[in-house]
């Protein structure tokens, strides 16, 4: 058995069909794991959509920050982006269907030695707490106030987690460091505007990941979201997201004994 973590798809189908036949997929053997952002801003959302719930238990994926964008926009909250390509997936028959399933989906997976965020960890968090966060807004996702928690979820305030958070700016916080932190301060101070090079940093920040106390160093986390970034394996970190929505690579790693699979993607990101 071989488990694979993939990158951000995006809506990138046809590359996902192609690695699954360089890996050697077996459903009946192996397992996916998907680092979040299965939808949005490439051709095919719906597609991939129906292709991993229909992997069942040989797929496990965390929601990713396009993930949640399409939530929110089914329910009728916030405005879509021009760039935005999930549309199909709106008006498809299983569109109920399909909302459902994503949003059961998990903010955040452990399993032996790894931790599958979409984003990243703040450096206050260590692997325990982070998931019973996660949690959190897994139950606010479900529950019978979704449709405020929606309302409510986006937004870049505030910026730094406190354990004396409560209500929804707790959970915005938790979501926002999930899926869409790339940059933060020592102190985990998160900064959300800046998308390119680790190396080129806003003044006093640095890359999540490079908080040498971070207290989730117990683990490995596997993430994506950051295109600029890349595919990076360093101390604690596969990141997986190499920019095939922009003609980059889409790439598999298989945990066991991290062997790289990658295929050239085609640029798909609309303009």
């Amino acid at each position: 058995m071989s488990t694979w973590a993939i990158g951000d798809l995006q809506g990138c189908f046809d590359p996902l069909e192609a690695l699954l036949e360089r890996c050697g997929f077996d459903r009946r053997r192996d397992r996916l794991w998907f680092v979040g952002d299965l939808v949005n801003r490439g051709p095919k959302s719906l597609e991939t959509l129906r292709f991993v719930r229909d992997l069942g238990d040989a797929a496990v994926t965390v929601l990713g920050n396009h993930d949640l964008s399409l939530l929110m926009i089914a329910a009728g909250h916030g405005k879509q982006h021009r760039l935005d390509t999930f549309h199909h997936v709106l008006h498809a028959p299983d569109r109920d269907e399909l909302l459902a399933w994503l949003r059961e989906r998990p903010m955040m997976h452990v399993e032996g030695e790894f931790a599958m965020v979409h984003a990243g960890l703040l450096p206050q968090w260590d692997v325990v707490q982070a998931m019973l966060l996660a949690r959190e807004v897994e139950d606010a996702l479900r529950g019978p106030q979704h449709d405020e928690f929606m309302h409510r979820m986006w937004g870049s305030e505030p910026a730094a987690w406190s354990d004396t958070l409560t209500g929804w700016d707790r959970l915005r916080v938790i979501v926002n460091a999930l899926t869409r932190m790339r940059f933060c301060t020592p102190a985990g101070h998160m900064e959300f505007f800046s998308k390119g090079s680790p190396e080129e940093p806003p003044p006093g920040h640095l890359p999540w990941f490079d908080v040498e106390a971070a207290r989730w160093r117990t683990h490995t986390v596997v993430c994506g979201h950051w295109s600029a970034l890349g595919y990076r394996r360093a101390a604690n970190l596969i990141a997986l997201d190499s920019g095939c929505l922009w003609g980059g690579e889409l790439t598999a790693v298989r945990l066991e004994d991290h062997a790289v699979v990658q295929v050239p993607c085609e640029r798909c990101a609309r303009f």
